[in-house]
């Protein structure tokens, strides 16, 4: 997390969001030799109501406190929305804090039995995307679902949840800008360190979109899958936050195609599970008879 180290956060954001909002958008007409994307800093500047010197040192952070109306002034001129304004502010409003640690997440014993008892696909992740519980059917529905993977890693990483995904463009985008919403001023946990540090060595995707610097929440909606055994299915996705950790589920509309292709899915893991233990029970040693 370069551009977190480097204690600029304000300024890296800044100069991001200003390269991906073209003349066009914010009314400029078209010519000129233009050496940079989106907007120069200058235009920024004139287009916010504040001088160009004054802005120049916002983005190198010579200046880290911003009045509120200069903020919502780049907030317009950039083009952000609630959530990407509300990140602005937050990044100006954030203060030199003493180092803290965070206890490891825990999955209650009580969310483990509510697992149990769904009868749909449910997992329960932290942070920074890992899985820490699922049901049967969650790893029935992916086998990336089950506790120690992480989620990010595997949609940027596994082919098969590439493949999986109808639309991963999408996906990778709407993860890494949420990932990015989680991590807020955290920039020093340990676990958003290791994470953003493998995934910027190890995919491309993970580092164009990175450099963005896209902020948004990633709670409910609908997503379309490509299930290797049912086929299409297209779920809506809900969040619901316990203590510390999120209970992940995913649900068809009631007798949809997809609920009754969710129904079989069920089934052939309830059956795969019965065979399984009993291939096992077959293979404990029996003990000899006298």
């Amino acid at each position: 997390m370069k551009d977190e180290e480097s204690g600029n956060r304000l300024g890296s954001y800044l100069r991001a969001r200003r390269e991906l909002v073209s003349p066009a958008q914010a009314g400029i007409p078209p010519g000129g030799n233009r050496r940079v994307p989106g907007l120069r800093r200058e235009e920024v500047a004139l287009l916010a109501g504040i001088s160009p010197d004054y802005y120049l040192r916002l983005e190198r952070g010579r200046d880290k406190n911003p009045s509120p109306q200069v903020l919502e002034s780049l907030a317009r001129v950039l083009r952000l929305d609630d959530i990407e304004r509300t990140y602005l502010l937050g990044l100006a409003a954030a203060r030199p804090k003493a180092p803290r640690r965070r206890r490891p997440e825990h999955v209650p014993a009580r969310v483990h039995e509510l697992l149990a008892h769904l009868q749909i696909p449910a997992f329960v992740e932290g942070r920074a995307f890992d899985v820490l519980a699922s049901n049967p059917l969650a790893v029935a529905f992916s086998p990336r679902l089950r506790p120690g993977q992480n989620r990010l890693r595997s949609l940027l990483l596994d082919p098969e949840e590439q493949a999986f995904h109808q639309d991963w463009t999408k996906a990778t985008a709407d993860f890494i800008a949420a990932l990015r919403t989680t991590i807020g001023d955290d920039t020093d946990d340990p676990r958003f360190v290791e994470l953003v540090g493998e995934l910027a060595l190890s995919s491309q995707r993970f580092r164009t979109l990175w450099a963005r610097h896209d902020v948004r929440s990633l709670d409910g909606g609908t997503i379309t899958v490509h299930h290797p055994v049912v086929g299409e299915l297209r779920l809506h996705r809900d969040k619901l936050p316990i203590d510390d950790v999120i209970l992940v589920v995913y649900y068809p509309d009631k007798d949809s195609d997809s609920d009754e292709k969710l129904r079989l899915l069920a089934a052939l893991s309830r059956t795969e599970s019965a065979d399984t233990a009993h291939i096992r029970a077959a293979e404990i040693p029996r003990p000899k008879t006298l």
